[in-house]
């Protein structure tokens, strides 16, 4: 696998797509920062590290509106890929549906959202964008 960021967004979307409550990825510690990330801003409902075998995995249940049935993550897009990194400073950060969303950026302090590194005045790759 050449991208494992992509793969975990795709298995996001495909369980979305499809109404599944719980999807099961192959755990990192890019990945668990990253369902961190999501857990705290409230696009997810819960996760769970599970240590089996080498790698382990990653739970995420899902979350959706109790009355329409529609998914909290209405859009995953990965930006950043292996064959065309792309940088940001923190003063170029990019803004999401005009700040509604969320761009998850990783830098030299770890892996955060964009407002976060914009407060402490610290750019880095931009991993992926969430609405």
């Amino acid at each position: 696998m050449t991208d494992p960021i992509a793969d975990y967004l795709t298995r996001l979307r495909n369980a979305i797509q499809a109404k599944h409550r719980v999807v099961e990825v192959p755990a990192s510690n890019l990945k668990k920062d990253i369902t961190k990330i999501l857990f705290d801003k409230g696009y997810i409902l819960n996760f769970k590290f599970e240590e089996d075998g080498p790698q382990g995995t990653i739970k995420i249940a899902l979350k959706y509106n109790p009355q329409t049935k529609v998914s909290a993550i209405k859009s995953l897009k990965r930006v950043s890929t292996p064959g065309m990194r792309k940088y940001t400073g923190y003063r170029e950060m990019p803004r999401v549906i005009n700040g509604l969303g969320i761009a998850i950026i990783s830098t030299s302090k770890g892996v955060m959202t964009d407002k976060e590194a914009a407060a402490l005045k610290i750019g880095g790759e931009v991993l992926c964008y969430v609405y």
